[in-house]
């Protein structure tokens, strides 16, 4: 079986780090493969692997270029494979072979004073392409499973969680390998981390209202506040603003996936104050390094992390936010986190590509028998 799969999301954020992190396991099956994207960053991919071509394209997600004037000489060749794969839900115009996509999450859907009226129609028009194109789709919760079929109706949903990412990992591998991760490079823990945008549904203005009172109250912690700058659009200017002017906050617009590793295990405290995700990976980053995880209960952390060591919180509620911080923070008895086996397996990478390349097969076995 030959899949086309389009990797012209490898630097994007969650999105990014879901394709990166299931690309290995991919190239490692009996199968052949046609890359999309960046040639160089994909050479370096697939390390000359026999099976995989790699296609030049250019062309950005969801543009106009993609639907109505994809390279043609690119469509030919996606159009002798077997299969095509996206990470996320745009669809090239032109594509005649089977095709699968991950929506991730349907927020735009769910949250719409996140864009323009204009902007939600857009994204809307390419959710329910994605729908419509799609033999089968894929996403990262049941939560999100149950939200897309509201607004897209009764369509073939598979879920494919997320996992932690691989350079979170002693040893530089994610899954059920039994690989510990663990934490304390650092035995100053004098940070809580936040790790995000400063889009309304991250929850950042909450945990600035209550860092700062609990600040009042004594804190002696710093918020270090960790997003690439590209990803801190957002219509919340006011956030923006008090960013750069609140006291012991820091922000840190870009860090290395080793300075994201060193961060979250020197850290005391992650708080992910959310009022919306399709997955919520920081916590479980967070977790991985044997550093704490406060998070918002919200229905899909209640799925994703029930029978993990999360510290729970009010949604939207900054005084149970401060009050938690506080007691996490200052009981004398505290002891590093640790995930057990069940915990580590729970979540990979490795399940997650097989999942999707298992899909892929089945529905070429049906096709090939209709034949």
């Amino acid at each position: 079986m030959t899949i086309a799969i389009d990797c012209r999301h490898l630097d994007s954020s969650g999105i990014g780090v879901y394709l990166r992190e299931c690309l290995p396991f991919f190239l490692a099956t009996e199968h052949d493969f046609l890359l999309l994207g960046d040639e160089g960053k994909l050479s370096g991919i697939a390390g000359g692997r026999r099976g995989v071509e790699i296609g030049r394209c250019a062309v950005k997600p969801f543009s106009l270029r993609e639907l109505f004037a994809f390279p043609g000489g690119l469509l030919r060749r996606i159009n002798r494979c077997d299969a095509y794969y996206s990470p996320s839900f745009n669809v090239p115009g032109g594509i005649r072979i089977a095709i699968f996509t991950t929506i991730h999450d349907i927020i735009f859907c769910d949250e719409k004073a996140l864009v323009s009226p204009v902007g939600r129609l857009a994204r809307l028009f390419c959710y329910r392409r994605a729908a419509r194109r799609s033999r089968l789709i894929f996403t990262v919760s049941e939560f999100s499973k149950s939200r897309i079929r509201h607004h897209l109706g009764e369509i073939p949903v598979v879920v494919t969680y997320s996992a932690a990412p691989s350079y979170l990992f002693d040893g530089g591998q994610s899954g059920a390998d039994g690989l510990s991760a663990g934490g304390g490079e650092d035995a100053d823990k004098d940070s809580i981390v936040f790790i995000g945008n400063i889009k309304k549904h991250k929850g950042l203005r909450l945990l600035l209202d209550a860092f700062q009172e609990a600040r009042e109250r004594g804190l002696s912690q710093r918020l270090v506040i960790v997003g690439k700058s590209g990803e801190m659009r957002s219509a919340d200017r006011g956030t923006a603003e008090r960013l750069g002017a609140a006291e012991a906050v820091e922000w840190r617009a870009e860090l290395s996936d080793e300075g994201v590793r060193r961060l979250l295990s020197a850290s005391a405290l992650l708080v992910q104050p959310s009022f919306y995700e399709g997955f919520g990976l920081p916590p479980l980053e967070a977790m991985t390094r044997g550093t704490a995880a406060l998070i918002s209960d919200i229905p899909v952390f209640k799925e994703i992390y029930a029978g993990f060591p999360v510290i729970f919180f009010k949604t939207g509620d900054a005084a149970d936010l401060r009050d938690k911080m506080l007691e996490i923070l200052y009981n004398k008895k505290k002891t590093p986190v640790e995930l057990g086996v069940a915990e580590r397996a729970r979540y990979s990478f490795a399940k997650t590509a097989g999942v999707i390349i298992g899909a892929l097969c089945r529905t070429e076995r049906r096709t090939d028998s209709r034949s």
